[in-house]
Parts: structure tokens; sequence; C-alpha cells
């Protein structure tokens, strides 16, 4: 019989060094499942072998309770990939996991703004000072990439100055799982990491004692963290008049959205967003799907109502 915080160990190891998993993604695991164990030991299971349908399926209903469908049906397949994992290991006989159903999930179209309110949102910083630049510099990295705020923050300076020094090199980015994919990096956004490269950079990593090698600095002189960029993005979007409804995944999903409106290939735009499956680009066809219905109801003689 195997102890349910030892296989729960094991997994987490397994899924951090053996599949490489980002570190954000162990610890949602890790959540998940210590929330899980504790769920089972207030029942008196502790070991692997005791558990059965029955209290996953309990575990399902209560967290139901309480949480957000999404945060359920995540907490499931961690719990599903757990028992899977026991039993490719042989620490368990079975998964009694295999026949629970998640909750159904509404689909929700993701928020992207409109080309004029990224205009607006882009337009928002005060250049004129060296944290102005960086925050141009972020905003217009976000939108031209399509990257997530956590690779964007990763980045270092002399990926940023490889790409610059070629007109036609993209940006070499490191997602998810440590895949690393290239992308083409705008003029605009040249221009913005250029100038805050030249005017506000030397300044900033001035103020540290040792100088940190990451592209897009804070006042004190290190690595711009993702709660601070978070923080720049909602300071834009209020200066944009944006309201307070705008996330880094924001422009994540308006540079999709917007490639896509504008003719581009949903496989394209799968590698430029680095979704392993293409079935997790396709949510934002539903949106110029939305979009087009709109144009034909609008223009179309016989869509109106008689």
């Amino acid at each position: 019989m195997t102890p349910i915080l030892e296989a729960i160990d094991e997994f987490l190891g397994h899924i951090n060094v053996e599949r490489g998993l980002a570190a954000n993604t162990v610890a949602a695991y890790r959540r998940d499942l210590t929330t899980y164990a504790e769920f089972l030991s207030d029942r008196g299971i502790c070991e692997l072998g005791d558990v059965t349908e029955v209290e996953i399926s309990e575990f399902v209903r209560e967290r139901s309770r309480t949480a957000a469908r999404s945060s359920v049906a995540r907490a499931l397949v961690s719990v599903r990939n757990l028992h899977s994992f026991a039993v490719g290991e042989h620490l368990a006989d079975e998964n009694p996991s295999e026949h629970i159903s998640p909750p159904k999930l509404r689909q929700r179209l993701p928020k992207a703004l409109t080309v004029d309110e990224v205009t607006r949102l882009l337009a928002a910083p005060d250049t004129s000072t060296p944290v102005g630049l960086r925050d141009a510099a972020l905003l217009e990295l976000l939108y031209s990439t399509g990257a997530r705020v956590s690779e964007i923050c990763a980045l270092d300076l002399d990926e940023a100055t490889a790409a610059l020094a070629d007109p036609d090199a993209g940006l070499k980015l490191l997602g998810k799982g440590n895949k690393e994919r290239i992308v083409p990096l705008g003029s605009y956004a040249r221009a913005a990491v250029d100038a805050y490269l030249v005017r506000a950079r030397p300044g900033l990593a001035g103020v540290a004692k040792q100088p940190d090698h990451a592209l897009l600095l804070n006042q004190r002189g290190q690595r711009l963290s993702r709660q601070s960029a978070w923080a720049v993005i909602q300071q834009a979007a209020g200066k944009a008049g944006l309201g307070t409804d705008v996330s880094p995944h924001s422009l994540r999903h308006s540079f999709a959205t917007h490639l896509l409106s504008g003719g581009a290939d949903l496989r394209a735009v799968q590698e430029l967003l680095g979704h392993s499956s293409v079935a997790t680009t396709q949510i934002y066809t539903l949106v110029t799907v939305d979009q087009l219905r709109e144009v034909h109801a609008a223009a179309h003689p016989r869509a109106r109502d008689q």
C-alpha cells in the first residue's frame, strides 16, 4: 500500500523533473492535490489503494459547492493524472478516477480589445520618463508578439539585442514546458524597445549594485515581475479610459483575434501563440465568426427581421 502523500510527492517530482512542466503548472498541481489529500484524510483515507470512485465523486461535488467550475475541472485533471501515474509506476493497481466526469464548463470567449482600444492603450505611457519608456516597450512587445506576460518578463537583454540587430530576425521566447519558439517583432515594438534600451535601461540598471541581465527592469534595477507588469497594464488601461477589465492576456487575445480577423491562417496563429494543440487556438475563431455574423446581419438585405 502506498501512502497518498508519498504518491503525490513522487508525481510532483515526475512532472517537474522528467516532464519539465512550468513552475506555475507544478504549483497548481500541488495546490489541487494537497486539497485532495486533506479531503481524503478527513475521511480516514491515507492509502492510495483505499480510494474509490465514491470518494472522488464526493470530492468533485464538495469542491463544486465553493469553487468555480473551471477550478473543479482542473482539480479533477490533477487527481486523474495522479492516479494514472500511480498505476504506471505500480504504486496502485487501478485508477478509480477514470469514469468520473468533470462539471460542464461554459465556453467563454476571450476578451479582446478593438484596434482603436489597443492603440490608445499603447499610447498611454509617458515616454518622457525612463519608466514610461519601459512601460511602452512592455506593451508593444506583448501586442506585437502575442506572448504571455511571463515570457516577456523572462526575456534577457542579449535576447532582445540579438532580435534588434537583424531586421529579419524574430524574438526567441521560452514558453510552457520550456518549449522555444521564434516570433516576428514588428516595427513599432522594435522602435519602442530600442528607445528603452538607449534612453531608459542604462539609468534603471545603474541603480542596482549588481546589474541584472533582464531586458525589462524595475526602478530598483531588478527584473520586472509579472505582478508589476500587470500593474503597468492596469495603469495604462485606466489612463486610456478602458476601465479595469484589461489584463496581460487581453493583449494576447487581441493579438490572436486581430490576426485571424485580418485573414491569418489558424495554424500560423497557433505557432505564434505557442499552443501545443490547434484546438486551443480555435476558440479565437468563435470571436471572428461572431463579428462576421454581425456584419452579415447589418449588411445583407435578407438577414434582417421581416
